[in-house]
């Protein structure tokens, strides 16, 4: 939230030659990610057992969960930092450097898992402690940004004001709810299929949520590589640009789940035995119906996760939030519920269809409303 919400508003400000209002907000964004790390840290030094008890661990994990969250949330500011960080620096006109970064950071968190969990035999603190240090690591390199001739903002010391920190958040309030909605949607589905199908009905899901999670990172990548070119390109009143990002960043999406589906339907059998190592038929069974109707839902998923982004980035920050609620708990909630009543799994499989297509008709018509309707306007409008 605040690195998408911070890096738009710099982006409008840079284009507008707002150059120190632009460093302004680089400040404004750190100070709150500091200020929301203090949180963070409070909570995993005194009450991480108390949440690891609140989010389900019993007292067979009570100890390895908390040593977990106690770890995480200590090095939160790096968390933090690191998102703003990321941010900022591509759309600083440095991408480049930030997939580095990132990509470093990801590689770096593998391999320390392996060495601090099975040579250095640190347990579950060695993996919490790989992924603080990877976030550190990927810090080190995005701070490069500062020693190039292409870096155009510096940290200017300013007053918190609350219009341009009610922006920040505005603006970067639907990529929160995009990140948000793949944990409500586990919580909900497990809930929903346990008592359907007990465990194994939770395995199934397990096999898909997993898989999702990939493909929905791929989405949230195109989605935050088109947030600094539609930034620009709104902040100078290019609208020809926008609509040809628009429309090539739905073209990608349908073509990459075009791809994934015909490749999950094709090997289906081969994931799912990755999975299920015991060779549990049932969970198979399940696992497969699930790859072919649930996969479905990437056709519009895609377009749902780059239309919400693309409307935050052009400050429109109201349609982008109502697409993001919409696939997070509006439509999701509702329909897995409901469905399953009636169509025992078919129903749990189909809610997640049913739900992004219900968002991707929204998605058309504010992408319609918002930035077709607007193309004369030499600012779009914040509503």
């Amino acid at each position: 939230m605040l690195g998408i919400g911070g890096g738009t508003k710099f982006a409008f400000d840079k284009t507008r030659n707002k150059d120190e209002e632009a460093d302004k907000v680089f400040f404004t964004t750190m100070v709150l990610g500091a200020i929301l790390s203090v949180i963070f840290v409070f909570t995993g030094l005194f009450c991480s057992e108390d949440l690891a008890k609140l989010l389900g661990a019993d007292a067979e994990i009570i100890g390895l969960t908390s040593t977990y969250l106690k770890t995480i949330l200590i090095f939160a500011p790096a968390f933090l930092a690191n998102n703003i960080l990321l941010a900022f620096v591509r759309n600083d006109h440095a991408p480049r450097l930030a997939m580095i970064g990132m990509i470093f950071g990801s590689l770096l968190n593998i391999l320390l898992d392996y060495i601090f969990m099975f040579p250095l035999n640190m347990g579950i603190f060695g993996a919490a402690f790989a992924t603080c240090l990877a976030q550190i690591c990927s810090i080190l390199i995005l701070l490069l940004h500062f020693l190039f001739k292409n870096n155009s903002f510096i940290p200017r010391k300013t007053k918190l004001k609350a219009g341009v920190v009610r922006e920040i958040f505005a603006l970067g309030l639907s990529a929160f709810i995009a990140e948000l909605s793949s944990s409500i949607a586990l919580i909900v589905f497990n809930i929903v299929i346990f008592n359907i199908k007990g465990n194994t009905g939770v395995a199934a899901y397990g096999i898909i949520a997993n898989i999702a999670l990939v493909v929905i990172a791929m989405f949230n990548g195109v989605a935050q590589g088109i947030q600094p070119i539609a930034s620009r390109n709104s902040g100078e009143g290019d609208y020809q640009s926008i609509k040809k990002v628009c429309g090539l960043s739905v073209v990608f999406c349908v073509a990459l789940s075009s791809v994934i589906y015909a490749a999950s339907v094709i090997y289906a059998n081969e994931i799912i035995r990755i999975f299920n190592s015991e060779g549990n038929m049932i969970l198979a069974k399940l696992a497969h119906r699930g790859i072919i109707i649930y996969f479905v839902g990437f056709f519009f998923a895609g377009i749902n996760i780059s239309c919400s982004a693309l409307l935050s980035s052009i400050n429109c920050p109201k349609p982008a939030f109502a697409i993001s609620i919409t696939r997070a708990c509006v439509a999701s909630v509702p329909l897995v519920i409901s469905l399953s009543m009636i169509l025992d799994m078919e129903g749990v499989w189909l809610s997640f269809v049913f739900t992004e297509f219900i968002a991707a008709v929204l998605s058309f018509i504010s992408i319609r409303k918002y930035l077709f309707s607007n193309q004369k306007s030499r600012n779009l409008s914040l509503d």
